[in-house]
């Protein structure tokens, strides 16, 4: 039976997950920052075992390792589903305090959390199974471009891509990926709205239209694609960053191709090659 921790199982991403693995026959914990609706759906209805854990608090974090420790010996899948888009607006104009949290609860906070459980994994009752055990993160924003508005969020974000290709590397008993849901039906897009045009920019009318439009990215097509990278043995998957909506993820081809390309969905220059003459 597999073991999960699905840090901040109250996003709604997060609670996907559990519920997915629940049902599929896991052991499942999870973490939240305050109590909801849905936290409470979560451990009457579907009996994950919840953990409070702040990630703007150290001393909440430390908490809730210590915690889930004892309720958790060992694990095969790690998922940092916790995300904020504040402070939102111009890098010159926003509070650096807030901007400084920002990239600690995003980034600094999660691998944090990572660094004490690295122990924990399971990597002695899988030694002889192609499977490892696996790290989640997801991506966001400014990945391919410069995110206006969006610096503290997305130079997290970026950070995570380029630490899930270092752990990959330095720790081969285990895999390490970031996936980009796109754009999903979430909460996180309440942060956008809130701030306004003067705040999120043109971001701000194209969440409205998104929102509007209804054309999202479905949620089981998240859950497909966090499966699939926990549950294929290929030793190319490690160390990338995917994308729900654009990778032919799922498929022995783009496996093989990992697999022969080592640079292949990582942060890379362009144009490596060009030359003037």
């Amino acid at each position: 039976m597999r073991n999960a921790i699905v840090f901040s199982a109250s996003s709604d991403i997060g609670a996907a997950l559990c519920k997915n693995w629940k049902e599929a026959g896991w052991n499942v914990f999870g973490t939240y920052r305050t109590e909801s609706k849905l936290v409470d759906e979560l451990k009457v209805e579907h009996q994950i075992q919840m953990i409070h854990c702040d990630f703007s608090d150290i001393e909440s974090i430390k908490n809730a390792y210590t915690k889930l420790k004892e309720k958790c010996f060992y694990w095969d899948v790690l998922v940092f589903a916790s995300g904020i888009m504040e402070p939102i607006g111009n890098f010159e104009e926003v509070n650096f305090d807030e901007w400084e949290q920002s990239v600690s609860t995003n980034l600094l906070s999660p691998l944090r959390m990572l660094h004490y459980f690295l122990p924990q994994r399971n990597v002695e009752i899988n030694s002889a199974s192609p499977i490892k055990p696996t790290v989640l993160f997801f991506a966001g924003a400014g990945t391919n471009n410069a995110a206006l508005n969006y610096s503290a969020y997305a130079l997290s974000k970026v950070a995570l891509i380029k630490t899930c290709e270092l752990l990959d590397a330095e720790i081969p008993d285990s895999k390490f990926v970031i996936i980009g849901p796109g754009w999903v039906n979430t909460k996180i897009h309440t942060s956008t709205l809130q701030a306004g045009e003067k705040g999120a920019g043109s971001n701000y009318q194209r969440t409205l239209q998104q929102i509007s439009e209804k054309n999202w990215v479905p949620m089981e097509k998240v859950i497909d694609c966090c499966n699939w990278v926990i549950n294929t043995g290929s030793n190319g998957v490690g160390g990338r960053n995917f994308s729900v909506a654009f990778d032919s993820w799922g498929t022995k081809d783009i496996e093989d191709a990992l697999e022969n390309n080592s640079d292949m969905y990582k942060l890379r220059r362009s144009h490596n090659s060009w030359s003037s003459k």
